[in-house]
């Protein structure tokens, strides 16, 4: 069974910098994309980035490309969102999700069929 174990999160100020990991286990092989995605309050689920392992395109949503970075250590089975100059906008629970398979970049959300619990990220001004 695929499982997915986010950390990371937490409380930082306005133009501070995070690195979120989610951990990918229950794989037997580097064949599966992620997505990060997020969820602010009184807000829809969005995708924030996305990997893939065909060619490990990579996929930012506008508002934070520049500023994130999505890599992936197939060693580690990890994923990570590193994210710069963070604003009160990005304040959200973020999520990865996992799709087994050649993925190229980002999935409509519900092709992804396994999902990690979440974690808070809360940026203040």
């Amino acid at each position: 069974e695929v499982q997915l174990v986010e950390s990371g999160g937490g409380l930082v100020q306005a133009g501070g910098s995070l690195t979120l990991s989610c951990v990918v286990s229950g794989v037997s092989s580097d064949e599966y994309g992620i997505g990060w995605f997020r969820q602010a309050p009184g807000k829809e689920r969005a995708e924030v980035a996305c990997i893939g392992n065909g060619d490990r395109s990579t996929y930012y949503r506008p508002s934070v490309k520049g500023r994130f970075t999505i890599s992936r250590d197939n060693a580690k089975n990890t994923v990570y969102l590193r994210m710069n100059s963070l604003v009160p906008e990005d304040t959200a629970i973020y999520y990865c999700a996992y799709r087994r398979g050649t993925v190229y970049g980002c999935l409509p959300e519900d092709e992804y069929r396994t999902w990690g619990q979440g974690t808070h990220i809360t940026v203040s001004y």
